[in-house]
């Protein structure tokens, strides 16, 4: 069977039965006695045959091989049947959804790899300025992320919020590389090392920042949910799946890196000579083929239903406790109220949570009392707003056990967000020619990308084995623990960042802007170091945040990650900030000047390193304290803890 892009577009009149079989597995088949249209808005990247069933027999038979296969209870497939294992789901979509991932990733980093020297080149700004604008738009984007999550728990569905944002992430991109060549890229071939740009208007400058924001809420709004709807394509409470699941994670991080690979070597080599243009236009392209084949792979998803509002949810726990904040509580917990199965089932297919002590006043949510229900002619309505069940509660309470943990890992974002930014300038300081090629400084990030590959691998087939037999358990390091030796690794990261700095003012020459003779492959360990702090924080952090979250709020838990990064590029916003006006009284140049040779960016480097192992004693006390969610069908211990 051939490979097409084709337009999938069927009329099926009168009587007639038709299916789409892939791969061999009939997913789809419709009997309508009129007409029934099957659309897509693009193309599909699928191999597809396309026939009349003969029988009724041939459609009986399906149905009974369906049958005999396991169901997913939580889960549908786009017919709107119960998920089935070996039909759907599982690593035929997971594979996909991480091909779409690396795919949008090299979009993204095809813009952001080297905006600090756009921003610099090309609009000609001061690199204390560009790298705070960075930070604000990195921020930016995961803070939409929020958005993504609200709507894809709520009422849209993790397909429908991904495909809405990656088509706004496609026009948003599409926009900069029209914006670029037409009005920003002045005279042509500018914005390298040696040709300056010539000036912009403001308008110029206003159309360029609305088109990286539109990107932004793009790739965030998409990022969460893409997350954690590959999460939902394997079944947790399959102890196979489950398995599957964690792996997920870790491979999902892994296409998001080698991703942005191409955009940090090849993308990054031609924008540093000026083909900017260029670069975004491949970064439009990339995104463009990802949407393809995410909208392509639809017969093979899963899909979770929306929960409804969660912001509703919550708000109407805090508002029912508080009404109730009088009431004398039950002497046990299994006297407060909590809907039956099937109720849970209708209300977007979550699952129930157990009781945990802890936040008794959010308990007297679920505390029933006379004024609780309406009462009409044939049925008991619950007043939403003074009666919440066990489950809706648990759900707040989960959410505010997440916080401190979510907290410290906003420290960590600010060391690693320096590695495009700062890191970036540090490099263009530094002697740049290897091999008689000058290359860009952000192409050293490379370096963090082969360091991620390199430790997830490491950890994957090595490291997590051997703790496993030592500990004489399935789970090895506890995300918890891993996110903790992420904090150390990041500290050495800024140690080592530092030195390298101390050493390059040493051979610096003052008062001038010519780079230092040190030569930039000497930044290679603290780019390592940050890879090797990735994969212990971030993977595990994703991991956590997802698990740990309720069923009604996964795309949040994915989110909760993401906007780690987003508070954490604030931050550093504001510590530069900070810095610079302490620094820079009285007519001194501060740590962080336009010319780093008249600065002492070690010292910033050494005060990141301190504030990240302060960060890391908070941290702990806060892990060893947390209680892990306790929800109902789990097929396996929760492995959140910080045990020893």
């Amino acid at each position: 069977m051939m490979i097409w892009f084709v337009r999938v577009a069927a009329v099926i009149e009168n009587d007639k039965r038709y299916s789409f079989r892939f791969h061999g597995s009939t997913v789809h088949e419709r009997n309508d006695c009129s007409f029934t249209v099957l659309s897509c808005s693009c193309f599909f990247y699928l191999p597809v045959s396309f026939w009349p069933l003969q029988t009724d027999s041939k459609v009986s038979r399906m149905k009974e091989d369906a049958q005999d296969k396991d169901t997913v209870e939580s889960s549908v497939e786009f017919t709107g049947q119960h998920a089935a294992e070996g039909r759907s789901g599982g690593w035929l979509a997971g594979n996909l959804l991480l091909v779409n991932q690396g795919l949008a990733t090299l979009a993204f980093f095809g813009v952001n790899v080297n905006l600090v020297l756009f921003l610099t080149r090309v609009l000609q700004q001061s690199n204390a300025d560009a790298a705070n604008n960075v930070s604000k738009w990195t921020g930016a984007l995961n803070i939409f992320s929020l958005v993504g999550a609200f709507l894809s728990d709520s009422y849209w569905g993790g397909y429908k919020t991904c495909v809405v944002f990656q088509t706004v992430f496609v026009f948003g991109l599409t926009v900069l590389s029209l914006t670029s060549h037409l009005f920003l890229i002045k005279p042509s071939g500018c914005g390298d090392q040696w040709t300056p740009c010539g000036s912009h208007t403001n308008l110029e400058v206003r159309l360029f920042y609305f088109v990286i924001y539109m990107v932004a809420l793009g790739n965030g709004g998409y990022q969460p949910t893409v997350a954690s709807f590959g999460a939902d394509q394997f079944d947790e409470d399959d102890p196979k799946e489950a398995h599957s699941k964690d792996s997920f994670f870790l491979y999902f991080y892994l296409a998001l890196n080698l991703g942005s690979l191409f955009s940090n070597t090849c993308l990054s080599y031609f924008e540093d000579r000026g083909m900017w243009a260029w670069g975004f236009w491949a970064s439009t392209v990339s995104a463009f083929v990802a949407l393809l084949i995410f909208v392509g792979a639809t017969p093979t998803y899963r899909h979770r239903k929306p929960g409804g509002n969660t912001l509703s949810r919550f708000c109407q726990v805090v508002v029912a406790a508080s009404r109730k904040w009088r009431v004398g509580m039950p002497p046990r917990a299994d006297d407060l109220y909590e809907e039956d199965g099937k109720e849970l089932q209708v209300a977007g297919g979550r699952r129930r949570i157990f009781h945990t002590e802890g936040f008794g006043f959010l308990d007297r949510a679920a505390v029933v009392d006379s004024d609780d229900f309406t009462f009409q002619a044939q049925s008991t309505g619950r007043k939403l707003w003074r009666l919440c069940t066990i489950t809706q509660v648990e759900e707040v309470k989960c959410v505010l056990r997440l916080l401190p943990i979510w907290l410290c890992t906003i420290l960590y974002s600010v060391v690693f967000t320096q590695m495009a930014s700062l890191f970036v300038v540090q490099g263009a300081a530094m002697r740049r020619t290897v091999g008689g090629v000058t290359i860009p400084p952000s192409i050293m990030s490379a370096f963090d990308i082969l360091s991620v590959v390199a430790v997830i691998f490491f950890y994957k087939r090595l490291l997590q084995p051997l703790v496993c037999r030592v500990r004489k358990n399935t789970t090895g390091l506890t995300e918890l623990q891993r996110m903790g030796i992420g904090l150390i690794i990041a500290a050495l990261a800024m140690v080592s960042a530092g030195v390298v700095e101390h050493f390059r003012l040493k051979l610096r020459c003052r008062g001038c802007t010519a780079a230092s003779s040190l030569h930039i492959m000497w930044q290679v360990p603290q780019y390592v170091l940050i890879g090797a702090s990735e994969v212990f924080m971030y993977v595990s952090q994703l991991q956590f945040f997802n698990g740990q979250t309720p069923d009604g709020l996964k795309s949040f838990g994915s989110a909760l990650y993401m906007t780690s990064i987003a508070f954490g590029n604030f931050f550093s916003d504001f510590i530069i900030t900070i810095v610079m006006k302490i620094t820079g009284k009285g007519g001194r140049p501060g740590w962080i000047p336009a010319n780093l040779n008249d600065g002492h960016l070690d010292r910033f480097y050494f005060l990141l390193a301190a504030l990240s192992c302060a960060d890391l004693v908070v941290y702990v006390v806060c892990a060893k304290s947390y209680k892990c969610i306790k929800m109902e069908g789990r097929c396996k211990k929760a492995t959140g803890g910080f045990h020893v």
